[in-house]
């Protein structure tokens, strides 16, 4: 069998030198050719059957004819899997004319990490990132997610639809019956099947992707956003066949199976890892999918949801403030599977983000809605909005054209303390989330500050809100949080069921000065997080922090909410004794007398008139 190298070596100058650019491999000399062939074969980013993979089928034939190998066939990816496999003519056995037009099996990659070694997070995580080096320079940086994540699910189900079917056959039961499955791949969605293939990759994989969602209702659009044909971003067919090679060849190497992980819930933490790396690679767009974690941690300690709950987020995006909410339930000693979780999302690739984060959670019977929450919200009941025992939300900020045309005549009477302005959105998504708070429901909302002290019909709507004493706490966080924008931000806390010692009041908290420096944003710590919940909970004023204050007050500054206005975060000034500093600065003065007639008693001894 050949070897990667003897391949290599029969490659032309020019062609080593695209293999080289493609890869983004290091040549100190390319004017030498043994460098570059030295570059190649040594090289683990590029794997065999991706270089040959982006060859013409003619080419590929003469490397077999070189190498002493069969060169018939039609299909590339046949000849390719012979260059691989080594399969020499002069070694050949007879077989008869049908079985050698067949397409041979694929041959097996090598895995990613030693045999018997089962994958931990950071191994996963490495390894996920790493596949976005495949499409940097490719692609623009912004559609990274979509198809990274869509090889992730892909890889997943079909690595776990054969655990499952390992298993239904121990028992005797047929591995093919769909209600043996969870998530049932019909054939051609299986990653095997997938693998076979050199050309035509893009069709493929949509192929596969419908294949899934049509046996799947539960997975009805979640890959079907997903275009792996598109030229527009992935190029011409010759590119679009070496990227996503490129990409099955990397996704090959690693075994996704439940027993091959070392935590239960590492494809979900993963994940989650995926989705802040490429908010973060996204910079001010990736502030539309993705809340910072800390951000999301702090409001559910301040909203402590517990089992048997139904809990939604109205603007979900990637939905990890859902998942927070089960993973706390999870660290209280709860089941997070008793929890009844709801979400909608406007944009619809985000959406399938979000099915799949559920999914890979195991948090599969989370209902995720497509659409508008203002316009068309989904989450009804009866005809009637679903109401929630936890409302948690980051909506976008201050949003143009949010939907003020279809507020006055809403049919759900969401907008009773009156209607924002139509270019800031703000206080209709907390209306709507005040409105789908049940009797004893708590909503947890991250805010612009200026929904605390505008005025007009913003200053209505906050009077309302106070006046029906709605509102629990106000949080001033620090400046430069959140992808998108620099600005602080503030989180409202409301509560319908306010305990009695804390009716009539609002817990304000100055917590914009503790957070941790970052170069591209700032980020709150741990320490950061555990004072300001705990600060909430007291329901105690803490000097130049947080301070409790009576509606009464608040009323007599127009319904201001404005922090600044009721926490003193001015150190106090250091009182004086005026007569002991008197009398200091007379025995300096004194001091300088002394001196500067010494001084000038030397000056007489040299001679000099002072």
């Amino acid at each position: 069998m050949p070897s990667k190298r003897e391949i290599v070596s029969l490659l032309k100058r020019d062609e080593l030198n695209e293999v080289v650019d493609l890869f983004g491999l290091e040549v100190s000399d390319r004017r030498a050719r043994d460098g570059l062939v030295e570059a190649v074969a040594s090289t683990r980013k590029a794997a065999l059957e991706e270089i040959l993979g982006g060859m013409k089928r003619e080419r590929l034939k003469d490397l077999c004819r070189a190498l002493g190998l069969d060169d018939s066939g039609k299909e590339k990816a046949e000849i390719v899997e012979r260059l691989v496999g080594g399969r020499a003519a002069t070694q050949a056995a007879p077989v008869p004319k049908a079985k050698r037009e067949a397409k041979p099996e694929v041959r097996p990659v090598e895995p990613e990490l030693p045999v018997g070694a089962k994958l931990t997070t950071a191994d996963l995580e490495r390894y996920l990132w790493s596949a976005a080096d495949i499409l940097r320079g490719s692609i623009d940086s912004s559609d990274y997610k979509n198809y990274i994540f869509g090889f992730l699910f892909l890889k997943r189900l079909s690595d776990r639809f054969e655990e499952e079917s390992a298993a239904v056959t121990a028992k005797g039961f047929d591995p093919e019956d769909p209600d043996e499955h969870q998530f049932f791949v019909p054939q051609r969605a299986r990653w095997e099947s997938v693998r076979k293939h050199a050309t035509n990759l893009g069709e493929v994989l949509n192929k596969a992707c419908a294949a899934l969602e049509e046996q799947n209702t539960s997975l009805e659009g979640v890959l079907a956003g997903i275009d792996y044909n598109d030229e527009r971003k992935l190029g011409d067919a010759r590119n679009r066949d070496t990227v996503l090679g490129r990409l099955v060849q990397h996704f090959s190497r690693i075994n996704l199976r439940n027993d091959n992980l070392t935590e239960p819930d590492m494809l979900g933490r993963a994940y989650e890892y995926l989705i802040e790396k490429f908010a973060d690679d996204a910079g001010k767009k990736g502030g539309e999918f993705y809340t910072p974690r800390k951000v999301v941690q702090l409001i559910v300690e301040i909203l402590a949801p517990q089992e048997r709950m139904r809990i939604c987020d109205p603007t979900v995006g990637s939905g990890g403030m859902l998942v927070e909410c089960a993973n706390y339930v999870q660290r209280h000693g709860g089941d997070r599977r008793n929890l009844s979780l709801h979400g909608q999302e406007k944009n619809l690739g985000t959406w399938a983000i979000c099915k799949m984060n559920m999914l890979l959670h195991g948090l599969p019977d989370a209902r995720i809605e497509k659409g508008d929450t203002i316009r068309t919200p989904r989450l009804r009941e009866e005809g009637e909005l679903m109401l929630f025992d936890r409302v948690i939300a980051n909506p976008p900020f201050s949003l143009d054209e949010w939907g003020q045309d279809t507020a006055e005549a809403d049919p759900y009477g969401r907008f009773r303390f009156g209607i924002p302005p139509k270019s800031k959105g703000d206080l209709a998504f907390v209306q709507h989330m005040v409105a789908t708070m049940n009797a004893q429901g708590m909503l947890g909302v991250v805010m612009p500050h200026g929904v605390l002290f505008r005025g007009s019909s913003e200053g209505r709507i906050r009077e309302g809100l106070l006046r029906e004493d709605l509102i629990d706490a106000v949080i001033g966080l620090p400046s430069n949080l959140f992808y998108g924008t620099g600005i602080p931000a503030a989180i409202l806390v409301m509560n319908r069921a306010k305990p009695e010692a804390r009716k009539g009041k609002v817990l304000f908290v100055e917590a914009s000065r503790e957070f941790k420096e970052g170069t591209n944003q700032n980020l709150l710590r741990d320490e950061d997080v555990r004072k300001i919940a705990v600060a909430f909970h007291a329901y105690k004023d803490v000097e130049r922090y947080a301070r409790v204050v009576p509606l009464a007050e608040i009323e007599k500054n127009d319904f201001n909410l404005n922090i600044s206005r009721y926490v003193d975060t001015a150190e106090a000034a250091e009182k004086v004794d005026v007569r002991a500093a008197v009398a200091k600065l007379r025995e300096l003065e004194k001091a300088r007398a002394e001196a500067e007639e010494k001084m000038n008693g030397f000056l007489r001894e040299l001679g000099y008139d002072a």
